[in-house]
């Protein structure tokens, strides 16, 4: 850090870290967030695909659970492409600023 007249500055990053608001430096619990919701994307796309495929060949036994899983499975999946859509545009938004 530069010091200005004898004043050292402090990062953001190290004020959030000196309060509790980030859990580490390498931002370790965001991967750990992501990692798990991709998984539970994933479990939904896996449930929707076997009531897909249940529906198809008639051994579906209630159909309303499986409308209800192949429901979760598309909803869980346009939500994680906005967000991965929201990522995007920040990493561009990040990489036209000036510093």
């Amino acid at each position: 850090m530069n010091s200005i007249n004898g004043i050292s500055g402090v990062s953001s990053a190290e004020l959030l870290k000196q309060k509790g608001g980030v859990e580490g430096a390498s931002g370790e619990g965001f991967a750990e967030h992501l990692k798990s919701a991709l998984n539970e994307v994933n479990e939904f796309q896996e449930k929707g695909d076997k009531a897909l495929g249940e529906m198809a060949t008639g051994q579906v036994k209630d159909l309303h659970q499986a409308a209800l899983a192949i429901g979760k499975a598309e909803t869980s999946m346009k939500l994680m492409l906005e967000i991965r859509n929201k990522a995007l545009n920040a990493y561009k938004e990040l990489g036209r600023t000036q510093i």
